[in-house]
């Protein structure tokens, strides 16, 4: 699971909780597939992305199959030395007692 700044998406509508978790699931996704999977409108979606970006959870980045359309992830938490903090990532650390 991501670690992020839990105040911040109790704070979201259950829309934008929603395109988080998808997101997170599924990867780096562009705004139509986040439709498809959310199964939310469009116009829900890209609220939904909004309020993610305005607290610095999705990153939007060029999605080169459609220079078009941009491509939303889940943005990776930093650590204090600039590096990408993965120390709460990990799937077999959940798994491994």
């Amino acid at each position: 699971m991501v670690d992020t700044d839990e105040e911040g998406i109790e704070d979201l509508p259950p829309s934008a909780k929603l395109v988080f978790k998808v997101l997170e699931y599924d990867g780096p996704l562009t705004q139509k597939q986040i439709v498809e999977e959310s199964m939310l409108s469009a116009r829900t979606v890209r609220y939904a992305l909004e309020r993610l970006g305005d607290i610095g959870i999705v990153d939007e980045d060029i999605y080169f199959a459609d220079a078009r359309q941009s491509l939303y992830r889940i943005e990776e938490p930093m650590t204090a030395d600039g590096g990408v903090d993965d120390s709460g990532s990990s799937e077999d650390a959940c798994c491994a007692e």
